[in-house]
């Protein structure tokens, strides 16, 4: 097939996504008529939201004008293999809480901001298979692992342009408080935890002179194919030196991952124990961390005790 012919096949095929009805409404705002598009995500939408889904960076929404740019086949399969604005919205906009309003065409630039940034890059609306609820509990450290999630997730890293990252889910860590913590200042310490998975690193909010915070804050990391452990980290924070350690643990996904996947959609199932991580000498956990199904979710509680430091949980 010459170029002409390849290009005149993708035209056709883009053009045929495009007058599905859902299709002919901006994914975002509602507008009429949008022509650009968001390739990875697997929407069409409108000038307007169009810039806004272009500052969230090309690894979030890689945007494409569907007059003026030239589609690869690659595009044009995620746009199909996603179904259209329709069936990415039943996704990305299944659960919006309260006090979340959806843009209308004439909705100003922060108010379409605001909600496509919770929309994709927070991913704070997504259906009830991948959203993670959470619970109180007496644990340190709650987590959620689904399997089931878009091919949006398949990122490039910035550091290897030809490496393409594939994430195979979320994983929601809700950090809740810790105990007894180390000393790193002269009666009292400043900390924060900082978690890691693969190249993703994400932290909370450091609480002033507390040896006993209570942080009870969610943080997302997407889970890359080749997976390894989480990766946690204590820090004093000092505004005019390096910030000192306060321990460190890591936290094996691995038995979160392999009873999630053998089980599916959770939702089929009523609340049950699926799985286990036992506490040994080689971990750090205070004790053994019960992975369980509760109310269509898939949950693990763990607490930890840190490594490498004169005392502390998290």
């Amino acid at each position: 097939m010459s170029r002409v012919q390849r290009i005149t096949s993708a035209n056709g095929r883009l053009k045929n996504l495009m007058n599905q009805t859902d299709n002919r409404i901006c994914a975002d705002c509602g507008a009429r008529d949008p022509k650009w598009a968001s390739a990875n995500i697997g929407v069409f939408i409108c000038l307007k939201c169009c810039g806004v889904h272009r500052s969230l960076g090309a690894r979030i929404s890689k945007v494409l004008s569907v007059q003026l740019d030239e589609w690869s086949d690659e595009d044009i399969d995620a746009m199909i293999e996603v179904g259209g604005n329709s069936s990415a919205n039943a996704i990305y906009e299944a659960y919006i809480p309260e006090g979340y309003s959806k843009p209308g065409p004439d909705s100003t630039h922060d108010e379409r901001s605001r909600f496509i940034r919770s929309k994709y890059e927070l991913q704070e609306f997504l259906k009830s298979s991948l959203r993670i609820t959470s619970r109180k509990s007496s644990a340190s450290i709650q987590s959620s692992f689904s399997t089931k999630i878009l091919d949006s997730f398949r990122i490039k890293s910035s550091k290897e342009p030809e490496t393409v990252v594939e994430y195979i889910g979320l994983l929601k860590v809700k950090v809740i408080k810790g105990i007894n913590l180390a000393i790193r200042d002269m009666m009292t310490s400043d900390p924060y935890v900082v978690l890691t998975l693969g190249k993703q690193t994400i932290q909370t909010a450091v609480i002033k002179s507390n040896l006993n915070p209570v942080w009870n804050v969610e943080l997302m990391l997407s889970v890359p194919q080749n997976f390894g452990p989480v990766k946690l980290l204590v820090y004093d924070y000092d505004t005019f030196s390096a910030d000192d350690i306060m321990g460190e643990a890591e936290i094996d996904i691995q038995p979160l991952i392999t009873s999630a996947m053998a089980y599916g959609d959770p939702e089929m199932f009523s609340n049950m124990q699926i799985g286990k991580w036992l506490k040994s000498q080689d971990n750090a956990l205070i004790e053994d961390s019960i992975v369980n199904i509760i109310d269509g979710k898939v949950k693990q509680q763990v607490s930890i005790k840190l490594q490498n430091v004169e005392c502390g949980e998290i």
